[in-house]
Order: structure tokens, then C-alpha cells, then sequence
């Protein structure tokens, strides 16, 4: 079943970098949430969108959003990501393609591999609904930044 704007995103728990279990749902009633799926840890398009994310975190935060990176990656090799990017938001393991699969971000094959994340971009609203969301099938594209900015600005 396709996800539809306006409708409940889905809710999941994934570990962080740390390996603590963070809750989307947790965020309800405090912050939008911006989800950003990418295909690899430290590959060139993937470091770029987060870099260019991370050098962007005081605008999000002026839009009470909550940024949250997630691919297939283990935790451990997320955890060494953020650090020598210098990460400041949170990234998320989801080493068992279960919220890619819920989000239907996932490659069949994606140079070789099996299900990978696509990148894809989703924004939830405090009230725990969809509100934006763009998945792209070439992974060499960036997310549309300008689009995840607009739909934040009229949440406020």
C-alpha cells in the first residue's frame, strides 16, 4: 500500500549511533520531523547530502524540525560517519530493512546489492502526519532541500 500525504506516517524504532532505540512517535507533539533515507555510509552523493544537511541544522532548527538520517548501514558504521562528517543531527540503523520497507524505499538492486534505501526524503508533521515526501530512483540525485524547506515553513 502506497504512502499518501496527509495520511499517518508510520511509526518505527531503529537505533542510533549509540545503539539507543529512538521512537518516530516520540517526536509527536514536539517537533516535525524530517526523515532523510540514503543508499550508503561514506559514499559521494550520500556524504554530500548530509554534509549539506549538517551546514543547513540551524535552519531546521529555526523551523522546529528534527532531522533524521537513516540508511542500511549498521549502527557501528553509522557511528563512524558522523563523526569524521562531523554529523550533528541523529542517523539511524535500519540494518533490517524493516522501515525502508514500510517508507517502500528500497531498491531491488542497487549495484549488486539487495535492498538498499533509495534516497528519499519525508517530512512529519507534529501530529505524527505526512506531509512531504520525495523518493528518488537515481541515487546520484540530491533530495529537493528547497521543497523539505517550503513544506517545514508552512507547518509553523
Amino acid at each position: 500500500m502506497a504512502l499518501t500525504l496527509d495520511s499517518k506516517a508510520p511509526d518505527f524504532t531503529l537505533q542510533n549511533t549509540e545503539g539507543e532505540k529512538i521512537t518516530r512517535s516520540d517526536y509527536e507533539g514536539n517537533s516535525n520531523v524530517v526523515l532523510l533515507f540514503f543508499p550508503v555510509a561514506f559514499s559521494g552523493t550520500c556524504t554530500k547530502e548530509l554534509c549539506t544537511t549538517r551546514d543547513n541544522m540551524k535552519l531546521y532548527n529555526s523551523l522546529n524540525a528534527t532531522v533524521i538520517g537513516i540508511s542500511v548501514d549498521s549502527f557501528f558504521c553509522l557511528r563512524e560517519l558522523k563523526k569524521s562528517e562531523n554529523l550533528n543531527f541523529t542517523l539511524l540503523s535500519d540494518f533490517n530493512k524493516e522501515v525502508s520497507s514500510k517508507y517502500e524505499v528500497l531498491y531491488d538492486d542497487f549495484y549488486g546489492m539487495k535492498g538498499v534505501s533509495k534516497r528519499a526524503s519525508f517530512v512529519i508533521d507534529k501530529q505524527g502526519t505526512l506531509r512531504f515526501q520525495e523518493v528518488l530512483d537515481n541515487a546520484s540525485e540530491l533530495p529537493n532541500f528547497k521543497a523539505i524547506q517550503k513544506t517545514l515553513t508552512k507547518l509553523n
